[in-house]
């Protein structure tokens, strides 16, 4: 099967798979609608969190506070629990998450990292102030989303998923205007020092396609209708002019008020 009949079958699958919750736009700015969950709620979603997503569905189930996530069916395989393990950042003893539900292709979501990102990093999460996590989003408004995420993703198992995203936010409008982005898809990983072979069988065999339906599946589960959206300790904010910093600050400070268990 040509490059191209496999990046058809590949967004067949996913669109057939999920349906009407695949999302519909991304935004510049949503920040009306921003929601706050009950604490309890998100205690039970994450204790109860056990797939292979596990690692990140409990970072989103205690964001956004939303139990029975299931969605989705993820296989519990060393190549699904490497690649969701690689794209989580930060002190795994953090006690605020902080996931963005993203879509490579969608400008808004390059604008807000462009933006936003390093910041981010700096402030909160190498300080080991907050943990990151990145959910797919794939919108079905944009084609060759998919393929990037599973490139991420197929990247991520090797642990170099956040290089990877850096490369594919930093080359959108390059790979977003090919019929086939697959070589370009191809020379990133390969610039980011993934061991080509099984990449590129990860990505002939849609190897972490159930873990990006899964995380389309959690994130439209816990409220996001556009890309970018974030998750912040049971608040939700959408749009590229998201103002993360002081939810995360006021996060921290309740976080710091609640006595030691």
């Amino acid at each position: 099967m040509s490059q191209t009949l496999l990046r058809i079958f590949s967004a067949t699958v996913l669109a057939t798979a999920l349906g009407p919750l695949l999302g519909v736009a991304c935004a510049r700015s949503d920040s009306k609608s921003t929601s706050q969950s009950s604490a309890s709620s998100a205690s039970a979603a994450t204790a109860s969190t056990g797939s292979a997503a596990g690692t990140v569905a409990a970072g989103t189930a205690a964001t956004a506070g939303t139990a029975g996530t299931a969605g989705a069916q993820v296989p519990h395989d060393s190549i699904n629990d490497r690649a969701d393990a690689g794209r989580i950042l930060g002190n795994p003893n953090a006690k605020i998450w902080v996931v963005m539900a993203s879509d490579f292709q969608c400008p808004f979501c390059k604008e807000w990292h462009d933006t936003q990102f390093q910041k981010l990093v700096k402030d909160y999460v190498t300080p080991g102030r907050v943990r990151l996590a990145f959910l797919n989003m794939p919108l079905s408004i944009h084609p060759d989303a998919l393929p990037a995420a599973e490139a991420a993703m197929c990247a991520s198992v090797q642990n170099k998923f956040w290089p990877m995203q850096e490369a594919l936010f930093a080359t959108q409008a390059k790979w977003e205007l090919m019929p086939d982005p697959t070589p370009k898809l191809d020379s990133l990983a390969f610039a980011n020092g993934v061991s080509m072979p099984a990449w590129r069988q990860c990505m002939r065999n849609h190897s972490t396609l159930s873990l990006i339906q899964a995380d389309h599946d959690r994130a439209t589960r816990s409220g996001a209708g556009s890309t970018p959206t974030f998750f912040v300790d049971g608040q939700r904010l959408e749009g590229a002019d998201a103002k993360l910093g002081p939810v995360i600050d006021a996060a921290l400070a309740r976080a710091a008020k609640k006595p030691a268990s």
